[in-house]
């Protein structure tokens, strides 16, 4: 049995788009997974009730208050403890719920899941992993955020986070990882990814497969890319708006009929960010899981599936032993 707390006031469509969300994940998930609606009762149970039945395995937490998008995150979880992004890593504290989802605010995500859970020992700072496809397969990039200034030993520690998740969620039993930087040979770069390069080539807790530059990292060469969260965004935010460039180009240019085929829909679909939910805040003691704030509910649907994935292979464990046990400091 598995139970994911899912912010139902989080994000710019809530809570019209989570709680869709929950409920298409709750017929297509496994049963014995329970997805609990963190949020407003009454404005919950007003969405629910307009698709008809809800489902037994969907429940309610009231969360009377709420975060805004542009609050500073520290002082909004520290005055609004009845807020649904508070409560619902409360939830995972006391060992109620094992996951939680949010399209909310990210700095508050990332604040209270660091204050509520805590990290685990070795990891100096978490990281927002983000699943980038490719014509290969699954890449995975981090940090996409969370951390402006990274240290070199902190980049290492990024490599070690993504290398327990490859293992577990891409199932690589030996995944690859690749340092962005902006030439592939180790003089290239600044300070802190010039030490970082002599630091990946020394360890020996995941294959080194050198710098890679940006153009290389949707060849699928490496299972994870690392950077700092000031570029790791940039990489994002500009791939989502290839993205969507590129979709809005086919359905100007090309009629109905093609469209339609099997082919456009496989390439509308590769090229949807949607399609493959939210990103882990990985090296927190549980599951956090952060979604986009304009996430529909087929991104609500699919960050529920990621985290139900990182609950059943035990992620969170991995990670402690991967550090504790093996003696790794990020």
């Amino acid at each position: 049995m598995a139970r994911i707390a899912l912010d139902a006031s989080g994000g710019d469509h809530a809570p019209v788009e989570p709680v869709a969300g929950a409920l298409e994940a709750a017929q297509n998930l496994p049963e014995s997974c329970e997805i609990v609606l963190v949020g407003s009762r009454a404005e919950i149970e007003s969405e629910l009730a307009k698709h008809g039945p809800t489902p037994s395995r969907i429940s309610i937490v009231d969360a009377p208050q709420k975060i805004a998008m542009d609050e500073k995150p520290l002082t909004a979880i520290r005055s609004k403890r009845k807020s649904s992004i508070v409560v619902g890593l409360d939830l995972q504290k006391s060992g109620e719920v094992e996951a939680f989802v949010s399209a909310g605010n990210t700095g508050a995500v990332m604040a209270a899941s660091t204050l509520s859970l805590g990290l685990h020992n070795g990891v100096r700072r978490p990281a927002i992993a983000t699943v980038l496809p490719t014509m290969r397969q699954h890449v995975l990039l981090l940090d996409a955020g969370a951390n402006v200034d990274c240290s070199p030993k902190e980049l290492v520690g990024f490599a070690q986070l993504g290398a327990v998740f490859a293992r577990d969620v891409f199932e690589r039993p030996d995944p690859v990882v690749g340092l962005l930087n902006i030439g592939e040979e180790a003089e290239k770069g600044n300070a802190a990814t010039k030490e970082a390069h002599g630091l990946f080539t020394d360890n020996q807790h995941f294959a080194f497969a050198g710098n890679v530059e940006g153009g290389d990292v949707l060849t699928g060469s490496c299972d994870v890319v690392v950077c700092d969260g000031f570029v790791g965004n940039i990489v994002l935010k500009l791939l989502e708006s290839v993205g969507r460039t590129f979709t809005a180009m086919f359905r100007k240019s090309l009629d109905a009929k093609v469209l339609e085929s099997g082919e456009m829909r496989g390439i509308f679909k590769f090229l949807d960010y949607s399609s493959y939910g939210g990103a882990p805040l990985l090296g927190v003691r549980g599951v956090t899981i952060i979604c986009h704030g304009k996430s529909s509910s087929k991104a609500i649907a699919n960050a529920l599936r990621v985290a139900l994935r990182s609950v059943d292979v035990c992620l969170s464990q991995h990670i402690h032993d991967e550090f504790v046990e093996n003696g790794v400091v990020a």
